[in-house]
């Protein structure tokens, strides 16, 4: 008895567990397609750039106009008038580069407008995708990539005006922040693509608010220089939080995880605060537009 006992008991120790395996399969394979379905429609993304180029060289030579019509413009300010030892192409850099990045995101829902108005939206929204978050993934991928290009040209032109070039440590922190705000920007302009009517309530939300979000912003001054009012706004605007610790970068050579990076009117943040709060802002915008990526069109 006891050794039937103990050889069942052995069998079953042995048998493979179909259940977990099943379950092991089914994650593998649903993090395949979706891997497999971003990288096509990144693909399908950078095809379209190929075929116009012109969005790109358009996205390089705005900026690259900016730093010097800016630089241009305020290139007799009195020095210290910005910090101490702190030219204004040194600090006019962050701003570019972020309200770069910023600009690129937003107008990254037109491409699913289109795709929404043509049709091919809804062909593809009623596929079975393993995850609709793959769109997002797919333009996130791709507005980051234009982004590099675009962030590697102003850093390489402000290093050309006076603004100098920061570490590798600098530049990988650079590159994070404008991840970060990527994300949340294109996830916001992807809800967008779906929330609105069409392209043209689409291009009107993005003329409003891209302008403004810039000069409420710390990119063209900094919080000192603004009235009490929109101290708070620029306090709240998630472009100051992407702005000053890059800004922090270039004018620090010692920077750290725990530098004080900006003050505003209710306390100051660190360095790794700034990255928590951008990290906060993604995630909730990309809670927010789940309910959006479930809706179907007519």
């Amino acid at each position: 008895m006891s050794q039937s006992i103990s050889s069942s008991k052995i069998k079953s120790a042995l048998a493979p567990n179909i259940g977990v395996s099943r379950q092991n399969n089914e994650s593998s394979n649903s993090l395949g397609d979706f891997i497999q379905e971003t990288l096509a429609l990144t693909q399908r993304l950078f095809i379209q750039l190929q075929r116009r180029p012109s969005t790109l060289i358009a996205g390089i030579i705005q900026p690259f106009m900016w730093l010097v019509l800016f630089g241009a413009l305020f290139s007799k300010a009195p020095s210290g008038l910005f910090g101490t030892d702190l030219s204004y192409a040194k600090f006019l850099a962050p701003g570019v580069i972020v309200f770069t990045a910023f600009s690129g995101a937003l107008n990254a829902g037109l491409p699913v407008m289109f795709d929404r108005e043509f049709g091919f939206l809804n062909r593809l929204l009623v596929a079975p995708l393993s995850s609709r978050y793959s769109i997002v993934a797919a333009s996130t991928v791709y507005i980051i990539a234009l982004s590099f290009i675009q962030t590697a040209v102003i850093i390489f032109a402000s290093a050309v005006l006076g603004a100098g070039l920061p570490g590798f440590a600098g530049l990988s922190a650079i590159a994070l922040i404008v991840f970060l705000i990527v994300l949340g920007v294109t996830a916001l302009s992807l809800g967008l693509a779906f929330a609105l009517p069409g392209h043209i309530e689409l291009i009107a939300v993005i003329f409003v608010t891209n302008l403004p979000l810039l000069f409420a912003s710390t990119a063209l001054a900094p919080l000192s220089f603004m009235a009490d009012w929109l101290q708070v706004i620029a306090s709240l605007n998630p472009l100051t939080y992407a702005i000053e610790p890059i800004r922090y970068i270039y004018s620090h050579g010692d920077w750290g995880i725990n530098s004080l990076v900006m003050n505003t009117p209710w306390f100051g943040f660190s360095f790794g605060a700034v990255i928590l709060v951008l990290l906060a802002f993604d995630a909730l915008i990309l809670l927010a537009i789940q309910p959006l990526l479930r809706r179907r069109f007519a």
